[in-house]
């Protein structure tokens, strides 16, 4: 038997030795998603039916795109030279630094950061012409939510000029509403001449400018849809309108494109994620092979029933509904009697006394240690109470979260603008 048959279950093996044409592979929480894409890649190498440089795998974070590499490059003894193995962003730049000329745009841009992107509007605040959003008394008041704005109509693929269009034309009683509207407008229009201007891209230019390279220049595309013969998206239900648009433009007709993802899994919504493109995903590819991956590596049955349980409670707007499937995971662990127990207290000291009584009532009971306890939290605030707590009572821990946060290069250099402004001010 195949190596590559005994470590995966049917399913998977279904989706891995997919051949051409369009395949969306629904999977859950920890039934091997990034397995299958790496699987399939090393596949499409093995077999002949494509090179790395033929093969496009799009991730969403650099960890993903790291960890997929490896393992590919593991299992493949020999050189196979350049994997275009990479997260939307770090694509798109690749891409419009050897292209961005071909659209009048500068291809040595800097890339500028969040608080870099603040910085740009405040020095420059005036050739907004701001009114209705004038900044009295507090000149960072606005910039903030400007930023997001801006990014929202870039996940939406909306170009400055277009906004500008739909400001003249859009109407309101109030019109305090239709002065509102065109002075966003004018203004993301003025922050995208001034970042060509200064040769900076925020993070949104990154997918916007490439779609604009791909409009404009359709033989720079035509390069890119005779290079690669294969696309593999993981974490599909995390993509937006304008990642989702790039994908399709690179698949082109060949359709060898290959999705995974799991709408019960989407982090990315406040960003304009959009789980109906993993609908659309059906109707943009007619005849697309669809499996679902149900068996679970990671957690007991009785884990998996009672997340089930919670989850059902977001029907009929889930993919389970609305695509006729079923995604109840089967764990190949068993069922080791550990049901899952609600704590219901009324204070945040009564839920840490709890947490704490409960450790040590597991640790004694089950001979276990201290390694074998995780603490989960919403936020990294909510840990200070769990953590004197734990102090209080001598329990060894260990915090990990953002704590080298205010030593990054960019926070630091973003307060210490803003000390400056303070200062002057």
């Amino acid at each position: 038997m195949d190596p590559v048959e005994k470590k995966l279950n049917k399913e998977q093996l279904k989706a891995v030795r997919h051949g051409s044409g369009s395949l969306l592979v629904i999977a859950g929480a920890g039934t091997g998603k990034t397995t299958v894409i790496t699987e399939r890649i090393k596949y499409l190498i093995s077999e002949g039916l494509a090179t790395p440089e033929e093969i496009l795998a799009l991730t969403f974070t650099e960890k993903a795109s790291q960890e997929m590499e490896e393992r590919i490059d593991i299992a493949m003894p020999l050189s196979y030279g350049e994997m275009w193995i990479m997260t939307f962003h770090g694509f798109c730049d690749r891409i419009l630094r050897d292209n961005a000329l071909h659209i009048g745009l500068p291809s040595n841009y800097k890339l500028m950061t969040e608080a870099e992107s603040i910085d740009l509007i405040r020095r420059n605040m005036f050739e907004f012409d701001l009114d209705y959003f004038r900044p009295l008394g507090n000149p960072n008041k606005f910039i903030d939510g400007l930023l997001k704005h801006f990014s929202r109509l870039q996940d939406e693929t909306i170009t400055p000029d277009e906004y500008v269009e739909f400001a003249k034309k859009y109407k309101n009683e109030e019109k305090l509403e239709i002065k509102k509207t065109e002075e966003l407008a004018n203004a993301y229009k003025a922050y995208d001449q001034l970042k060509i201007k200064e040769g900076k891209f925020d993070f949104g230019d990154l997918i916007t400018k490439t779609l604009q390279l791909f409009k404009d220049r359709p033989n720079i595309l035509k390069i890119y849809q005779n290079k690669f013969k294969y696309i593999l998206i993981d974490e599909f239900q995390d993509t937006n309108y304008a990642q989702n648009r790039l994908s399709m433009l690179l698949a082109g007709k060949n359709n060898n494109i290959t999705v995974v993802g799991d709408d019960n899994q989407s982090i990315y919504r406040f960003r304009g994620a959009s789980v109906s493109n993993i609908l659309q995903f059906k109707d943009n590819y007619p005849g697309v092979k669809v499996i679902t991956i149900n068996k679970n590596y990671r957690s007991s049955q009785s884990i998996l029933d009672t997340a089930y349980k919670l989850i059902k409670h977001n029907d009929p707007d889930t993919l389970e509904i609305k695509l006729g499937i079923s995604k109840k995971l089967i764990s190949q662990f068993g069922n080791k009697n550990n049901a899952v127990e609600f704590f219901h207290t009324l204070t945040v000291d009564d839920e840490v006394e709890k947490i704490v009584k409960e450790i040590n009532t597991l640790k004694k009971v089950n001979n276990y240690e201290w390694k074998d306890f995780a603490i989960l939290i919403r936020a990294n605030s909510h840990a200070d109470p769990i953590i004197r707590e734990l102090e209080i009572n001598g329990i060894p821990h260990q915090f990990l979260g953002p704590g080298k946060l205010f030593e990054k290069e960019e926070v630091a250099d973003y307060i210490t603008s803003t000390i400056r402004v303070l200062s002057i001010d």
